[in-house]
Parts: C-alpha cells; sequence; structure tokens
C-alpha cells in the first residue's frame, strides 16, 4: 500500500509505519517527490489549498481513502473532489482541548480587561480598575456542541457560568443547561453575555452571524470566533464593533487569512485579533499522528474509519 505524506508531517509519521508500507511526500504545491499513480490513501497537509488538493487527485487516480488533520472540511469539498470514489475523515476531537483553553483566554482577556491592565504596566502606572468583571454566574451560547464547544462548556463550567449550546438536531449533553435547535439560538441572544462559534463552515452557516444577530446581542455582549471566519458577517461585524452594539469581540479566524495588513480589524480598540493559531499545540500533532495512524491500521484491517465525513452535511 502507498500512502501520501504532507512533508510537514512526514518526520512524525514515517517511522511508525508499517515496513511494508511505501510513501510519496508532497509540498504545499502539490509537487511530488515520487510517483504517485498507484498512491491508495492521502494524508493532506494543513491550509490545504484547492490547486494542491486538484493536483493531486490528478496525479493519484487510485486514492480510496484521504484524511485531513482539520475538523472543518469545506475547503475540501469541492465539485472536483466530489466527483471521486474518496471516503474522507477529519481530525474531529484533536484540537478541542487547545481551542477551549484559548476561548478561555479569550473570556478572561475581556472580563478582567487585560488589555487596559497591560497598558498600565508598559505605563508604569499603579492605577486598580473599577470594571473588571467576573465569569461566575455568566450566560455563554456556543453554536456548534462538537468535540470543541463540548470541551469549552467544562471548561466555562468551571468558572460557574450558564452554558447554553445549539445544534442542528439537540439533546441533552453534560455541562450545557440547555440545547436548542439550529432555529432557535437566535432568541436567546438577549440573555447572554458571551457567543461563541465552534460550528464549522457550510452553506448553512455561512454568514450565520449576521447584522440581525449581533443587533439582537447585549450592548454588553462579547462575540468569540474560533470557527470560520465567513460564518459571520464581517461587514456587520465592523459596523457592530464601531457602533457599539457589543461590547468587543475576539476573532481567531477571518474571511480571508492571513488577515491583510490594512484590515480595520487590526486597529479597533474592542477587538483581539489572533492568527488563526487556537489549536496550535505540540500536542495537537501527537493527537493527529495517532489519530491517523489509528485509522491506517482499521483501513488496512477492513474495519470502520473513525471520523467519517458526511459529504452532503459538510461535517
Amino acid at each position: 500500500m502507498k500512502l501520501i505524506l504532507p512533508v510537514e508531517l512526514a518526520a512524525q509519521i514515517e517511522p511508525l509505519l508499517p515496513p511494508e508500507t511505501t510513501f510519496v511526500h508532497v509540498d504545499s504545491e502539490g509537487n511530488f517527490d515520487g510517483d504517485a499513480s498507484d498512491a491508495e490513501v492521502y494524508l493532506n497537509g494543513f491550509k490545504l489549498k484547492n490547486t494542491t488538493l486538484h493536483k493531486v487527485l490528478a496525479a493519484s487516480p487510485k486514492i480510496r481513502w484521504q484524511h485531513t488533520p482539520s475538523s472543518g472540511v469545506n475547503h475540501i469539498l469541492t465539485p472536483i473532489f466530489l466527483e471521486h470514489d474518496i471516503v474522507l475523515t477529519n481530525g474531529s476531537g484533536v484540537h478541542g482541548i487547545p481551542m477551549a483553553e484559548f476561548v478561555i483566554t479569550f473570556l478572561l482577556y475581556h472580563a478582567k480587561n487585560v488589555k487596559k491592565l497591560h497598558s498600565l504596566q508598559a505605563d508604569h502606572q499603579w492605577m486598580k480598575l473599577s470594571e473588571l468583571q467576573e465569569l461566575y454566574n455568566k450566560t455563554l451560547l456556543i453554536i456548534g456542541t462538537g468535540n470543541i464547544g463540548q470541551e469549552v462548556a467544562i471548561r466555562a463550567k468551571a468558572f460557574g457560568m450558564n452554558v447554553f449550546g445549539s445544534r442542528r438536531h439537540p439533546k441533552p449533553l453534560p455541562n450545557f443547561d440547555l440545547i436548542v435547535g439550529a432555529d432557535e439560538w437566535r432568541s436567546l441572544l438577549p440573555e447572554v453575555d458571551y457567543v461563541v462559534i465552534a460550528t464549522p463552515l457550510t452553506p448553512e452557516t455561512r454568514g450565520l452571524i449576521d447584522a440581525e444577530a449581533l443587533r439582537l446581542m447585549r450592548k454588553s455582549a462579547y462575540l468569540i470566533n474560533v470557527a470560520r471566519g465567513a460564518i459571520v458577517d464581517e461587514n456587520a461585524l465592523l459596523t457592530a464593533l464601531r457602533e457599539d452594539w457589543i461590547a468587543g469581540a475576539g476573532l481567531d479566524t477571518f474571511a480571508v487569512e492571513p488577515l491583510p495588513p490594512d484590515s480595520p480589524f487590526w486597529s479597533l480598540p474592542n477587538v483581539f485579533v489572533t492568527p488563526h493559531s487556537s489549536a496550535i499545540t505540540p500536542q495537537l500533532y501527537d493527537r493527529i499522528v495517532a489519530l491517523f495512524l489509528d485509522n491506517l491500521t482499521r483501513y488496512r484491517n477492513g474495519k470502520p474509519l473513525r471520523n467519517v465525513v458526511d459529504k452532503n452535511a459538510g461535517y
């Protein structure tokens, strides 16, 4: 069996492969260091571009299974990919811990006015702030209650927060006080202090956080996006932030990445911009490799794979 491995993960995976496995490397532009025409398995790299994906598919007509380290697969489900009979699995479950911790960073950054405290230190000013807030008894709405959303809920509950959730098919989950359906979350917006976006980008969720949703939020509310930038109508969000419809936002993802240097998000005083890094830790790579190798064993033995993507649903 031949595998296609991305250059950035090859060194970690190759020593752990079964001896009878052969492989070829592919870089971020879709260039191979060998013959990929008989490859059966494709592990794609991070930030996979459509052009790279399509080059790999054209060069490797025998691919039967593709695994992506990301949870989101909107960038893979192109018309060209969907023409192929390829089982797609994703990295759902490996990102939850670091991303949930990052969400807590955003929550505390806002509640404890870390930006102001840091500026006081830089100016050598000893000034106590009266506007610091507690997370205790605040209400958090998590849009998307998959692995990432559930990890956020665990940590939010540890702070004594009230935790609401929204999912396509609502059902009770640990650490959530209330879970509503995908059409009901807007009715909760006037009640919540924080909104966390943790849902996949699909045709249904594109532009989900629009002007109407932002208008429904409290003026004191804070929006956090660790999912995909296109889930938010960024023009509406800019207006909301400039005109104080909401208190602020912690944004790790944007519709265009890298965020252009002239983007107004950089300079808005009530925005915390981070470079799509909420999942990146050394432990993440260990989890990615372990999941792929477990699925490779399953594939070789004809057993069901973990994290098979529903291409119609988009996740």
